[in-house]
């Protein structure tokens, strides 16, 4: 595999399992030094990542919390300088309707969803701009265009990053720096899988019928695998890619959901 990233430094937030797991490897294997934060840390994701990656930083990290991205981020910098990109990939959903949505639920969501991303990005891009070089990668959701009924909080976080998404992305854009919304539609990760348990308790079904159910809905008949927007997130941290900036791709096997 093409080591087009070597000597650049990553972060991935949420890299512990599913997308950002994924997105983490596959930098890796394209040469880049990892850093992988979240607030929990699996004995089994460590150890899979250790496997993948010739340098990995991990460490706590809070992406709700000031003071823990910033000091996650002053220790890299410190460890193994400075981040020349980052991948958003944490975050949390909740199935609830607007009508009796819990406050505390709502402002979880939306503080790790669309603010966690605006903390790291404050965070990186002042040294990404003083060096002129940096890749931002935000993992949104075609939720964000085309909204689900009990997903109310999860849909606006994800809609109000494709709007920090352009201003980043012309903030960086005289600097050398490029910043992207991925929205997919359905990708099997673990979080899709509790998702689908609630979904198939609140219906009468078994989680084997919800998962049956959501496929056929797919015009390919599958679900997107996080390998695929690995891929294309490392294909956006190419020197070649910096001209796919403010854009939100939309990985969605043909469905406009």
């Amino acid at each position: 595999m093409e080591r087009y990233l070597e000597g650049r430094v990553a972060i991935v937030t949420g890299g512990f399992a599913g997308i950002g797991k994924a997105i983490a490897i596959g930098l890796a294997q394209r040469g880049a030094t990892v850093a992988v934060g979240a607030r929990r840390q699996p004995e089994a994701a460590v150890a899979e990542l250790e496997a993948a990656c010739a340098t990995l930083f991990y460490r706590h990290l809070d992406v709700g919390d000031v003071d823990s991205v910033n000091s996650f981020v002053a220790e890299l910098e410190q460890r193994h300088g400075a981040a020349d990109i980052l991948v958003n990939s944490a975050g949390i959903s909740t199935h609830e309707l607007v009508c009796d949505h819990d406050e505390q639920s709502w402002l979880d969501v939306i503080d790790i969803n669309l603010s966690g991303p605006f903390r790291m990005i404050r965070a990186c891009l002042p040294q990404m701009i003083e060096r002129r070089w940096g890749r931002i990668i935000n993992i949104g959701s075609t939720a964000a265009t085309t909204a689900v009924a009990d997903h109310a909080a999860y849909c606006a976080s994800k809609s109000g990053l494709l709007g920090l998404n352009r201003a980043v992305a012309l903030e960086g854009a005289p600097h050398g720096v490029s910043s992207v919304v991925i929205s997919p539609t359905w990708v099997q990760t673990e979080m899709m899988d509790n998702s689908m348990k609630i979904q198939a308790r609140k219906a009468g079904r078994s989680v084997d019928e919800e998962y049956a159910r959501i496929i056929d809905e797919q015009p390919q008949k599958r679900l997107v695998q996080p390998q695929e927007l690995a891929a294309l997130a490392a294909f956006l941290c190419r020197d070649e890619a910096l001209g796919i900036t403010m854009e939100d791709i939309q990985v969605n096997a043909g469905a406009w959901w």
